[in-house]
């Protein structure tokens, strides 16, 4: 069986970004903004506000090429989490206008990325989005996550799962 593109792309593109939101809203994380905002992982690794910001760009990227629309631009100006988490809102609020069909009909299409440094990729929209979108994704979300854990806010696996929170139930007494 063969899962459609949308119904890959959109669940998992709407979790993750609704839990990346969502993390920003924790008292300890508002409580050290200023601090996380210019935060890396490692000198050589964008800092948290980029972690954002690709992220969004990664999804709403592929669902505008893989449905063969225009992806809305959003400069990379975000100073704040409240500018973060507009941005977050903006991307789902596109998700919701790009036609599922349309993004199904993407998988044979050619996506072709171009780097600024002149290089690129070339896939067929099925590993486009299984075997760049996907990582690319959720690298970026564990980039963000790792960054809050290191500076001490309280966040844990349930919430970068908090989407399968409705799944759960309590083990056997």
């Amino acid at each position: 069986m063969t899962l459609p593109l949308s119904r890959i792309l959109l669940p998992a593109a709407t979790s993750t970004l609704t839990n990346l939101r969502s993390w920003l809203d924790k008292p300890d994380a508002r409580a050290k903004e200023a601090e996380l905002l210019d935060a890396r992982l490692a000198p050589d690794m964008f800092p948290f506000t980029r972690q954002y910001q690709i992220a969004s760009d990664t999804v709403k990227g592929a669902a505008a090429r893989l449905a063969g629309v225009e992806a809305p631009a959003m400069p990379d100006t975000e100073a704040s989490f409240a500018e973060l988490q507009a941005r977050i809102d903006a991307t789902l609020a596109f998700l919701a206008t790009v036609d599922p069909a349309a993004i199904d009909a993407g998988a044979a299409r050619e996506i072709e990325l171009k780097f600024p440094n002149g290089g690129g990729m070339r896939f067929d929209g099925e590993t486009y989005l299984v075997q760049f979108v996907l990582p690319n994704l959720y690298f970026h979300a564990t980039a963000a996550y790792a960054l809050l854990r290191g500076h001490g806010v309280a966040i844990g696996k349930p919430d970068f799962l908090a989407h399968l929170a409705g799944n759960m139930f309590a083990p056997p007494a």
